[in-house]
């Protein structure tokens, strides 16, 4: 996987060749990910029908996330916290969510810095690091990513 990495980042083609090329890397990437995921014993306990305390659990640790926005758990100390193993914490959230934990993660700390840009009572770094963003490069970048607008924009539009 990191070799075509490598020989993405150093594409020695131009133009069409070029496109041509690096789509070809992504698809070699996507199925490098997909075998991995395949052969990961996540994904084979994950096809398993979870157990209602099981469901219990990974509903729990939703709220976990939920509650510690701007300083999550990691996944072991979540799985821990919730009573669960963190391969079936994996799993199970997808299965039961249809997103990963920390998909689930940041798509809570973009909606909820949005609600906060939204209010116009925090400025763009004070809202970035009230849902845990160090950086707000990275937050910035983040949003834009998510609602298509930088947060300074959003904000100005919404007053």
């Amino acid at each position: 996987m990191q070799m075509s990495i490598q020989q993405v980042l150093h594409c020695p083609f131009q133009g069409l060749t070029q496109r041509m090329y690096l789509e070809s890397k992504v698809w070699d990437l996507m199925a490098l990910q997909l075998a991995q995921m395949l052969d990961s014993d996540c994904y084979k306990q994950g096809s398993k029908r979870l157990k209602p305390e099981d469901v219990g659990r990974i509903y729990y640790a939703k709220e976990v996330l939920s509650s510690r926005l701007c300083q999550p758990p990691s996944l072991m100390e979540l799985a821990r916290i919730v009573g669960i193993n963190d391969c079936k914490l994996k799993a199970g959230f997808r299965q039961v969510f249809g997103t990963t934990v920390f998909g689930y993660l940041h798509d809570c700390r973009m909606e909820r810095s949005r609600q906060l840009l939204e209010a116009g009572e925090m400025s763009v770094a004070e809202a970035a690091q009230a849902v845990g963003f160090v950086s707000r490069g990275h937050f910035a970048a983040a949003f834009r990513r998510r609602f298509g607008v930088n947060p300074s924009v959003y904000m100005a539009h919404k007053r």
